[in-house]
């Protein structure tokens, strides 16, 4: 996509969508004034950032000013893969620490063009207003998922010339969509050197707490099957819809189990999300879908919350069609996969996630928690690196129509991250 010249104000149409070609943003140049106070430096930055429309699928213009800016730091080395931009120190240090960051957004509700709100300004939400009465807050789409971690990135990747340990910069694509789009995902398989190292940090909001591990999650649909009929003579046929009772039975009667892995507290989840059956409203439906949702503690890997599900050597597999559970909670049922993703343990015994866990606490006294969410800490776990999330803004704030941060999270994620990458522990 070529970039296009800048406007001062997004194009958005009826639907609330917004015309990519039209938007500040497009075609940007981040800059950084060193001689800035650093509240000052990462306030622009974090403006600069958030002014980049980049809903996942049209992140390219926001890679794009991520690559020229680190690109003009001498003591990185910038490649990139896709939209994908990865940037690495080689100070030699015997140790190397990832810091990790997405650059897509959900879709906009209203909420872009960003503008930095004053103190006592209405839209500020009640708890962040009394939590910071005298302080500004950044309000639009991505400012707390997670440009805000972003910006604490880059503002790092800028002006620490020196640490206790190697550095890899990753700032990916395609986040907030199916996975197989994910931007790490493709640099995992194509270029796994890239991002390989010893500990790492997802910038996702977690109040700039540690949130450590994530829960795994596969995503299937439980199909029963009938015979159409005219509804006037039901007993021609058979109900697939009836027939999906039983299964909505077997998720009433699971008990979702909370697991301790590593002295975190993971709580499971098995639900229905969707439900669909039925050609028409006067015939009876010969097939019926209940969407399942299975998000399970990372004590289990991918294999074994499948045979949980399905039971053992059910070969129910991604793309192989509907085949039969031969055990588990919905043995007998047709099950056909549509997303599947391994969960990560916390790490939480790697002497890289002590000492940061530590300082936090110190910093903010806010001892680690289980990540419950699904993150991209798996797929550094797949390559035997540690990592934890930890990043600034409230993670309950995230993809919300008055997505918001107040301006001190940033300053407080940057203050601890460079704490702790300075000193060696």
């Amino acid at each position: 996509m070529q970039p296009e010249a800048n406007t001062s104000e997004a194009a958005v149409s009826p639907d609330n969508s917004v015309n990519h070609t039209d938007v500040k943003g497009s075609g940007a140049i981040f800059d950084i004034d060193s001689r800035a106070p650093r509240q000052q430096a990462l306030a622009s930055l974090f403006t600069q950032i958030m002014d980049c429309y980049s809903v996942s699928d049209q992140e390219h213009a926001l890679a794009d000013a991520v690559e020229d800016f680190l690109s003009k730091q001498s003591h990185l080395q910038v490649r990139r893969h896709g939209d994908t931009v990865v940037a690495s120190t080689h100070w030699q240090r015997e140790s190397r620490v990832l810091l990790a960051g997405h650059i897509d957004t959900v879709p906009v509700i209203n909420n872009f063009p960003p503008k930095w709100l004053e103190a006592g300004d209405p839209l500020i939400r009640d708890e962040i207003a009394q939590a910071h009465p005298d302080e500004r807050v950044m309000w639009g789409r991505g400012a707390t998922d997670m440009k805000a971690s972003d910006a604490v990135l880059l503002y790092l990747a800028a002006t620490l010339n020196e640490s206790a340990y190697d550095l890899t910069y990753v700032f990916y694509d395609h986040e907030e969509v199916a996975a197989q789009f994910n931007g790490l995902r493709k640099v995992a398989e194509s270029h796994a050197d890239w991002i390989q190292g010893d500990f790492a940090i997802i910038g996702e909001p977690t109040s700039c707490a540690i949130e450590g591990g994530c829960n795994g999650t596969i995503r299937f649909d439980v199909i029963t099957h009938g015979i159409a009929a005219h509804s006037a003579r039901a007993w021609m046929g058979e109900n697939a819809i009836h027939k999906a009772a039983d299964i909505l039975n077997r998720l009433n009667a699971y008990a979702p189990a909370t697991v301790n892995v590593d002295g975190l507290d993971y709580v499971e989840g098995l639900n229905a999300t969707l439900i669909s059956g039925g050609k028409g409203s006067n015939v009876i439906p010969d097939e019926c879908r209940v969407h399942v949702n299975y998000r399970f503690a990372p004590n289990k890997t991918l294999e074994e919350a499948k045979s949980l599900m399905f039971g053992e050597h059910s070969g129910i597999a991604l793309e192989a069609g509907a085949a039969t559970a031969i055990g588990g909670v919905f043995k007998g049922f047709d099950i056909e996969m549509k997303d599947e993703s391994p969960a990560a343990r916390p790490g939480m015994d790697a002497e890289l996630t002590q000492s940061l866990a530590q300082l936090v606490f110190e910093r903010t006294g806010h001892q680690p928690q289980a990540k419950l969410g699904w993150t991209d800490v798996a797929r550094f776990s797949q390559l035997g690196v540690p990592a934890v999330n930890f990043g600034a803004g409230d993670p309950l704030l995230a993809h919300k129509h008055d997505e918001q941060i107040p301006e001190s999270d940033l300053m407080l994620m940057a203050d601890i991250l460079e704490q702790w990458l300075r000193c060696a522990n």
